[in-house]
């Protein structure tokens, strides 16, 4: 089987390469695109992060946070305090922050390798500034749209964690029991972080600084690989063939055939996916949304191999996170139809509600980053990438 496998994985390569060949103007298009997303979007919004993290990691707060968060995480997900950390930062930063901070945690011992399987099975997700700003108004046209989709699909996800908990749930813990919570303990693991870490201030924000530039790198060249994958996949027709199984499982619940391409092309890459559910016409809302809703959670092969890249530097295996991806899609969906109606259909019956001052601040925040990001993203990306080149150039000099 191993030598099969091997000999389709050869053959699908040589294909894909064929491909480049004979679709020259489309691979071109297709790289441009993804470059173009990467260093306006991607990129700014997720190298302060990035570097934040790793500084928090450096000056021990994230061991200080971890005795804290203790009482809440162990009980709840099965996973040290220090988890508190990584679910914050992929809740607000998005795919990948989740595997990048647990593989962290996992290289400093802070994790078992069963406890990172866990972690990481629910601290990846799609970014506020995706759903809100780039879905629901961007692609949707409908700022009610974005509340229904954030809720469903941080709900599903914390509902991935919960039940993840029971994931090999002999294994021992890896970190202080809740009882030792306190500020004191947690000041000591902090002083205890900061004593280890002898490395001088400059030291820690270079290494931040290109620790953060290289993953953000190996973002920026899965996304330039899945753009030309999904467009030679679509110049050749083969994604038409291919759509026939999902249109199959429409079917079954008798959901608009129309919904089988764009839900197969989100099974690539979200934004994609996203923009053609937002598209169409005849399908009815709650469809659509139910879609797009699993396509957030599944999160898309690229945003996975992303992970998967991630994961193969540690012992964490990637087949909890896979199998996580596809719990998160079909809680996300079903949330949105048990929702609908409260969290969507009464917030566009009630106009009044949704101009109140909080609701218009919230959406008006998201559009004013991405409209930010649009503007200056590329520089903010081309500065960093100098910064990058400075930090590296002075290493090589000083040694």
């Amino acid at each position: 089987m191993k030598d099969i496998r091997m000999l389709f994985m050869a053959l699908g390569l040589f294909i894909f390469a064929l491909c480049l060949i004979l679709f020259p103007k489309d691979v071109l298009e297709a790289s441009k695109s993804g470059v173009a997303m990467w260093s306006d979007s991607v990129f700014p919004s997720l190298l302060p992060f990035f570097i934040t993290a790793e500084l928090l990691i450096a000056f021990g707060v994230v061991s200080f946070l971890g005795v804290l968060l203790e009482p809440l995480m162990r009980p709840l997900f099965n996973v040290p305090g220090c988890g508190g950390f990584v679910w914050a930062m992929g809740l607000s930063s998005g795919f990948p922050s989740g595997a990048k901070f647990t593989v962290k945690l996992r290289k400093q011992n802070k994790l078992t390798k069963e406890e990172a399987e866990r972690l990481v099975s629910f601290t990846n997700s799609s970014s506020p500034l995706f759903i809100c700003g780039a879905v629901a108004v961007g692609f949707f046209q409908d700022a009610a749209f974005g509340l229904l989709l954030a809720v469903c699909h941080y709900g599903a996800n914390t509902l991935v964690g919960i039940f993840m908990r029971f994931y090999k749930k002999t294994s021992p813990p890896s970190s202080p029991t809740a009882s030792s919570a306190s500020l004191r303990t947690a000041f000591q693991a902090l002083k205890k972080e900061q004593e280890d870490d002898v490395r001088p201030l400059g030291k820690k924000i270079g290494d931040a600084v290109t620790t953060s530039i290289h993953t953000l790198f190996m973002i920026g060249g899965f996304i330039i690989l899945f753009s030309v994958l999904y467009r030679i996949l679509k110049v050749t027709g083969a994604i038409h063939f291919i759509a026939l199984l999902p249109a199959s499982v429409l079917s079954v619940f008798q959901f608009s055939p129309e919904l089988a391409f764009p839900w197969l092309s989100g099974f690539f890459e979200i934004t994609v996916g996203s923009k053609l559910i937002s598209d169409l016409t005849q399908p009815d809302m709650l469809e659509k949304g139910i879609i797009a809703s699993f396509v957030l959670g599944f999160s898309g092969f690229s945003v996975q191999a992303q992970v998967a890249s991630l994961l193969a530097e540690t012992d964490i295996r990637f087949g909890p996170f896979f199998a996580a991806r596809w719990m998160h899609g079909f809680l996300a969906a079903l949330l949105t139809y048990v929702l609908w109606e409260p969290l969507y259909i009464r917030q566009i019956d009630q106009p009044v509600l949704s101009t109140e001052p909080a609701a218009s601040f919230f959406v008006t925040s998201w559009q004013t980053i991405g409209t930010w990001l649009s503007i200056y993203g590329s520089y903010i990306t081309i500065g960093a990438l100098f910064l990058y080149l400075y930090i590296i150039h002075t290493k090589t000099f000083h040694s």
